[in-house]
């Protein structure tokens, strides 16, 4: 399921800025931009956002900046800064080069004078970037429960509408040895003609031969058990994308052998029906987490 979620905290000089955005995928995959000094934390946020997200693409970035309250003197290191001058100077005495460092020359080196708002062991902030994350999931997780909901009332109707179907094909199965009989009968009449009696055993065994193998009541029991099963899928609730389309495998399996073993037109139809329903259905699945 799809949704966007973002998420903010801040303690001290520090304001972390947590944004998860999550697509419709079979598998779970998750992606997360942040700032170098962050990069080990990559597979702690994975592993946060894997406690609510099962399924789905999941995209986000970090970004960690100053505190409004904080000031350039409460977040710039001018002892680093200092340091670093005195090191470039050093190297363009030593190279015989023109010292003409200045204080306009500083911008043109950001990494120099951006605000030190990390400390230098980032599971300091952890805890920070830990509330940020959660806030977004929690903002994720309310927006996908909002499309989870919409998807359910689809889908149950989905599912009703083909529940339909496989109860009118089972109402058209019983009669299908009965029509295939009296067209039997009708045939071998019409080629022995009048006077001429046909061996009903031959007959019965014919259509009992015919009966079997046009037999589907146990294709639409498994269907019934699945429908079933979709029911309590759905009325359990939580995560259950996979099993859903499972479901509809087993379900799709089911009607194609009963479509096969009919042998009647109007089946045929409701059949064709059945199918163009459940692979609609399955479309929709996939996009349930």
């Amino acid at each position: 399921m799809t949704g966007f979620g973002r998420g903010e905290a801040s303690e001290g000089a520090v304001k972390v800025v947590v944004e998860l955005s999550a697509v419709n995928r079979k598998q779970f995959d998750c992606s997360v931009s942040l700032p170098r000094e962050l990069t080990s934390l990559d597979a702690k946020i994975q592993a946060l956002v894997r406690t609510r997200v099962t399924r789905g693409y999941v995209k986000g970035s970090v970004t960690v900046s100053a505190a409004e309250q904080a000031g350039a003197a409460d977040t710039l290191d001018l002892a680093h800064l200092t340091a670093q001058i005195d090191a470039v100077r050093a190297a363009a005495q030593a190279l015989g080069l023109t010292d003409d460092l200045t204080a306009s020359a500083l911008l043109r080196l950001p990494d120099l004078l951006r605000p030190r708002v990390l400390p230098d062991d980032p599971l300091e902030v952890w805890p920070l970037v830990e509330r940020a994350v959660q806030a977004a999931l929690e903002n994720l997780e309310a927006m996908r429960l909002r499309e989870g909901g919409a998807l359910e009332r689809d889908l149950r109707e989905r599912f009703t509408a083909l529940e339909v179907l496989s109860r009118e094909i089972a109402e058209l199965a019983p009669a299908v040895p009965i029509a295939y009989k009296a067209m039997l009968e009708r045939r071998l009449a019409e080629l022995l003609g009048d006077g001429q009696l046909v061996d009903p055993a031959l007959i019965a065994r014919e259509v009992a031969v015919f009966a079997d193998r046009c037999d589907v009541s146990e294709e639409l029991t498994r269907l019934a058990s699945h429908f079933g099963q979709v029911t309590k899928v759905f009325d359990t609730g939580g995560p259950c994308g996979r099993t859903l389309d499972f479901i509809c495998q087993e379900m799709f399996r089911e009607i194609n052998t009963t479509g096969s073993k009919a042998n009647d037109a109007e089946i045929s139809r409701l059949v064709i029906a059945f199918k163009a329903g459940l692979e609609a259905a399955r479309e929709q699945v996939q996009n349930v987490e």
